[in-house]
C-alpha cells in the first residue's frame, strides 16, 4: 500500500465516522459498507490500526471502532524512574503530567490514550491513561535471578520500574548473573508484574562485549544486513565507477580534493576543494558522496537505510546504516579514486559571504585522505616532516583555514550558538575493554570542516526552498520561555545574565552568555544547561529556521552515507537537475516526505539514547578500578538526593547526601547548605571539590563518589 492509497483510506474512514448516521461498527462492518472484499481486509485493519495509534480513532474492548471523545488526547508516554509519567501529545504545548496511580500500567515508550483531569503538577496539566494502543516494550533486557523455581529479570531501563516474572520452563537455563533479553507475554492493566519468557542469554554480566550487546538488543539495533541486502550491495558495487556513470557529470579531476576525517574513519562522505578567484573572493567546492546512484528508491538497499534512518556510533562499534561494501567501498570518496559526488560550489568574499552558488552532480578523485590530527599540526607548522609530505597543498589548507574563520565569524556575528564542550573519547583494548576516557577536543581542523559543512547545508536549504519543491530540513524551534528563564535565574547564581525583550530570546543572547562563561569553573556546566534548556532539532518538510544557528534555512546534505534524510533529498535533486521533478513525482514526494521526516528523527533520537548509554556503561566499568582514588571535580548538578560532580575526563558520578557531614541542612535547585556541628558548608553549582570514588556499577549505571580529604588529593589528567 503506497502512502497516497493509505492517505486515501484513512480519509474515507474519518469521513465515515464524522457522519451523524455513524454508529461504532466492528471491523467486518466497516468493511462490508466501504465495499472491501475480504482479500484487502487485513490493509483495512492496518489502516485502522495506524488510526487508532495516532488518536485518531477509538477501539472499544467490544472490538468496535468510533471517534475519540473530545476530551480525550493521545500520545507517547514517557516513563520517570520513580513511577510518573508524561504524554506528549500533538497540538499541546506542554506535556500532560500522568501521577504513579493513573498509569494504567502503561511503560516507557506506549502509545497511550488519556483524559485530562482537573488539577496541575508544576504548571503542566494532569490526566489520566486511559489504555495503552501499543506496547512499546514487547522485548526487554535485563539482569535475571534465579529464585526457588522461577526467574525474576530486572531491567536495564530504570524507566520500566517492574520486573519480569519468568515461570519455571521459559528460562531457556539463564542463571544468576546473566544477562538476557526476554518476550512479554502479559501485560498487566495496573502496577502488577509482568511475565515473559527468556528468548536469548547475552551472557554473564562481566563477560566481554555483554554490556554493548545489551544495548544493541536494549534498542532493537539492527546489527547483520538480510542477505538480499548483503546481495544487491555486492551487486551495485561490484562493477565499480563506469563511464556511463560518468555521463552528464562535471568532472573535478583535474582540480585538488582532499578529504579531512578522524583517523579511524572509513566511512568518507564528504571531501573539499578551495580556489582562491581574482579579487580576493575564493570558490569553496563541497563534494559529498552521491549515494543516491547505488541506492535506488524502493531497493532493498533503500528499505534497510530506512529501517535504519542512521548509522549507530557505539562506544566498541559501528552500526552502519549501509552495508560496509558501499559505506567503506564504492561510496567512500577514497583517495586515488574516482567517485560519484554532488557538489555545492561556492563564491565567497572577503567578509564571509556567499555571493554566488552552483549544485550540480559531478565526479571527484580525492588526492589525499588527510586526519584533523594531521591538517590541525600543519596548519600550526609544528611538523616539518608533515609540512614536506603534504606540500602540495598546504597553501590550500591555510586559506582553507581563513575562510573558515570568515564563515565562523559572520555565523558569530548573527548569533549562531557554539556549545564548545568537549564530548566523550572512550579507548578501548582489542576485546573492548576500557583503557582510557578522555575529553575528545576539537581544533582547528574539525571546525574547518564544521563551518564548510554548514555553509553548504545552508545554501543547499535555501535553494530548495525557493524552488517550491517537497524537500526535508532541520529545523530547531525557538526555545520555550519558560525554560528560558529559568536558564536566566540559574546562571544568575554564576554572575551571569541573560537577556530577553517582550519575553523573547535572540540567539546571540545565548551566544553573549556562553562567551562571558568562558574560563569559569562553570563554563561546562552553564553550556551544558542552556543546551538543555533549547528544544531538540528535528526533520521537518517545513523550513521554519534553525534557532541554534540562528539560521533561515538549514538542511542535512553532507552525510548520505549514514543519514538517510540526506539521502533522500539527494534524489530530490538529482531529478531536479536531470529534469524529472515532474507534478507527478512531486505528489509523490509530498506523500511520503513528512512519513520519513518523523520516522528519521525518531530514529535519531533512539540512536543518540544508544550512545550515551554505552558511554556511560564503559564510565563505570573505567571507574570500577579506581575506587578509592581521589580526583579534583567541579559540582555539575544538585538534587534532593546529593550533588553531581563531572570530572576533567567527563565522568560524572554523584555524592549523596548520606555521604556528606551535616546534622542539618538545607537544599534548592542550586546548593546544598550542611550545617555541623562545629562546621558549616555551602556546595554550589560550578564549585571545585575534591572526590574519592566510592563505587561503580555497571548493573545500575552508577559512579558514587564522596567528599576527599583534601590532603589525600591525586591529579587526573585523563589517563592512567
Amino acid at each position: 500500500m503506497t502512502p497516497e492509497e493509505r492517505k486515501k483510506r484513512e480519509d474515507l474512514i474519518l469521513a465515515l465516522m464524522d457522519s451523524p448516521m455513524y454508529r461504532p461498527m466492528r471491523l467486518r462492518d466497516i468493511a462490508a459498507f466501504l465495499e472491501v472484499s475480504r482479500e484487502r481486509r487485513g490493509e483495512l485493519s492496518e489502516v485502522l490500526g495506524g488510526l487508532v495509534e495516532k488518536g485518531r480513532v477509538r477501539l472499544s474492548r467490544h472490538g468496535r471502532y468510533s471517534k475519540p471523545e473530545k476530551r480525550d488526547l493521545a500520545g507517547i508516554f514517557a516513563a520517570n524512574p520513580r513511577g510518573f509519567g508524561f504524554v506528549r501529545c500533538e497540538g499541546q504545548e506542554e506535556d500532560i503530567f500522568i501521577p504513579r496511580s493513573r498509569t494504567h500500567g502503561a511503560l516507557n515508550g506506549d502509545a497511550v490514550r488519556i483524559t485530562l483531569r482537573p488539577g496541575q503538577h508544576f504548571h503542566r496539566s494532569e490526566g489520566a491513561v486511559l489504555e495503552v494502543l501499543r506496547h512499546a516494550n514487547e522485548k526487554v533486557v535485563g539482569y535475571y535471578r534465579k529464585v526457588r523455581d522461577y526467574g525474576i529479570v530486572t531491567p536495564d531501563d530504570p524507566r520500566i520500574t517492574r520486573d519480569v516474572f519468568i515461570p519455571d520452563g521459559k528460562s531457556m537455563g539463564a542463571v544468576t548473573g546473566h544477562k538476557v533479553v526476554c518476550r512479554i507475554t502479559r501485560f498487566p492493566h495496573d502496577d502488577g508484574e509482568l511475565e515473559g519468557e527468556v528468548t536469548e542469554i547475552l551472557g554473564r554480566v562481566t563477560d566481554p562485549g555483554t554490556d554493548i550487546l545489551s544495548i544493541v538488543r536494549a534498542y532493537d539495533l539492527p546489527e547483520q544486513f538480510p542477505e538480499d541486502v548483503l546481495a544487491e550491495a555486492a551487486r551495485v558495487s561490484e562493477g565499480g565507477v563506469t563511464e556511463a556513470m560518468l555521463s552528464g557529470r562535471r568532472d573535478l579531476t583535474g582540480i585538488q580534493v582532499i578529504t579531512i576525517d578522524g583517523e579511524d574513519a572509513k566511512d568518507l562522505d564528504d571531501a573539499v576543494s578551495l580556489e582562491v578567484l581574482d579579487g580576493g573572493s575564493v570558490r569553496l567546492g563541497v563534494h559529498i558522496a552521491d549515494v543516491s546512484c547505488y541506492v535506488r528508491e524502493g531497493s532493498a538497499l533503500d528499505r534497510e537505510a530506512y529501517r535504519r534512518g542512521t548509522s549507530v556510533y557505539l562506544a566498541d562499534r559501528v552500526i552502519p546504516m549501509l552495508p560496509r561494501a558501499l559505506s567503506n567501498g564504492i561510496c567512500s570518496l577514497n583517495e586515488g579514486e574516482v567517485r560519484l559526488t554532488l557538489t555545492c560550489s561556492m563564491v565567497i568574499d572577503q567578509t564571509g559571504a556567499v555571493t554566488d552558488h552552483e549544485i550540480f552532480a559531478s565526479f571527484i578523485r580525492s588526492a589525499h585522505r588527510m586526519t584533523y590530527q594531521a591538517v590541525n599540526e600543519i596548519l600550526e607548522g609544528r611538523d616539518p616532516e608533515l609540512l614536506s609530505r603534504y606540500a602540495d597543498i598546504v597553501p590550500m589548507l591555510k586559506k582553507m583555514n581563513e575562510t573558515a574563520e570568515l564563515l565562523r565569524n559572520r555565523r558569530r556575528e548573527r548569533g549562531s550558538i557554539d556549545f564548545d564542550f568537549p564530548e566523550t573519547k572512550v579507548s578501548l583494548d582489542e576485546r573492548g575493554r576500557v583503557l582510557d576516557i578522555h575529553p575528545y577536543e576539537r581544533n582547528a581542523a574539525t571546525r574547518l570542516i564544521e563551518d564548510f559543512m554548514l555553509a553548504a547545508n545552508e545554501t543547499v536549504a535555501e535553494e530548495y526552498h525557493w524552488r517550491e519543491v517537497p524537500f526535508l530540513y532541520r529545523v530547531h524551534d525557538k526555545p520555550d520561555p519558560e525554560k528560558m528563564r529559568e536558564l536566566a535565574v540559574f546562571v544568575s547564581n554564576f554572575g551571569l545574565v541573560l537577556r530577553s525583550r517582550n519575553g523573547e530570546i535572540h540567539p546571540k543572547e545565548i551566544q553573549k552568555l556562553l562567551q562571558k562563561a568562558e574560563g569559569m569553573n562553570s563554563e561546562n556546566l552553564v553550556s551544558r544547561m542552556a543546551l538543555r534548556s533549547m528544544k531538540k532539532a528535528f526533520y521537518s518538510v517545513e523550513c521554519t529556521g534553525h534557532f541554534g544557528l540562528a539560521a533561515r534555512y538549514y538542511t542535512h546534505f553532507t552525510s548520505p552515507i549514514r543519514r538517510y534524510p540526506d539521502l533522500q533529498i539527494h534524489r530530490i535533486i538529482r531529478e531536479q537537475l536531470r529534469g524529472r521533478l515532474t507534478p507527478e513525482r512531486i505528489r509523490h514526494y509530498e506523500a511520503v516526505l513528512p512519513e520519513a521526516a518523523e520516522q528519521s528523527s525518531a530514529l535519531e533520537r533512539r540512536a543518540e539514547e544508544a550512545e550515551r548509554e554505552s558511554i556511560r556503561y564503559k564510565m563505570c566499568e573505567y571507574m570500577e578500578s579506581r575506587v578509592g582514588q581521589v580526583f579534583d571535580g567541579v559540582i555539575s548538578g544538585a538534587t534532593r538526593f546529593g550533588l553531581f560532580v563531572e570530572l576533567p575526563n567527563t565522568v560524572e558520578g554523584m555524592i549523596r547526601i548520606e555521604d556528606l557531614p551535616h546534622d542539618q541542612y538545607e537544599f534548592n535547585e542550586h546548593e546544598w547548605e550542611l550545617f555541623g556541628f562545629h562546621t558549616r558548608r555551602r556546595y554550589r553549582l560550578g564549585d571545585r571539590v575534591r572526590v574519592a570514588v566510592k563505587s561503580a556499577d555497571r548493573l545500575t549505571r552508577t559512579i558514587d563518589f564522596v567528599p576527599a580529604d583534601e590532603t589525600e588529593k591525586e591529579e587526573f589528567h585523563g589517563s592512567k
